[in-house]
């Protein structure tokens, strides 16, 4: 199917399918998140096996403010939906779907750890990137911009970059 065609099919179950650039996207409530993906995955027709990536977004001062971005594939089909839930707040949470598609794991960790979302019901959502005592979540917009120290100089510091000057 062509990605008009896999919208068209999709409008027929979801109110929010959109055609962007040749991208499939379904915009979903984080509660339907679960729903969504089993119902995709398990219709024939659609196909939507292989799940190839958990991530987020952050736009600071929009509501919602953290979108989770979740990109399924079709592996009998070849074709590909993107489907992405809405969340925010100081803890944002969504469910886990690393029991439906195991590759969710360690995506839904790296979410948790650079974006701060905490995905319920997952086996071990603990930090993946960054050290344990790490605070904050660094791909947030909202956080710093931090210098860097250097080998080089006697140890100097190269400020951050919304800082520097000429």
């Amino acid at each position: 199917m062509r990605p008009a065609e896999v919208a068209e099919r999709l409008r027929t179950r979801f109110a929010d399918v959109l055609l962007a650039r040749g991208d499939v996207i379904v915009l979903v409530e984080p509660d339907d998140i679960r729903a969504t993906l089993s119902s995709l995955r398990d219709d024939p027709d659609l196909g939507l096996d292989f799940l190839v990536f958990v991530t987020a977004t952050h736009h600071p001062g929009a509501e919602p403010e953290l979108w989770v971005v979740y990109e399924l594939r079709s592996t009998a089909h070849r074709h590909r939906v993107r489907v992405k839930a809405g969340t925010g707040g100081d803890a944002p949470h969504v469910p886990s779907v690393s029991d439906l598609f195991p590759t969710a794991d360690w995506h839904e960790r790296e979410v948790f750890d650079l974006f701060g979302v905490v995905f319920d019901g997952h086996p071990n959502l603990t930090r993946i990137l960054m050290p344990d005592e790490w605070l904050g979540h660094p791909l947030l917009k909202t956080e710093e911009l931090g210098g860097v120290s250097t080998r080089y100089h006697g140890g100097a510091f190269i400020p951050p970059v919304d800082q520097r000057t000429i």
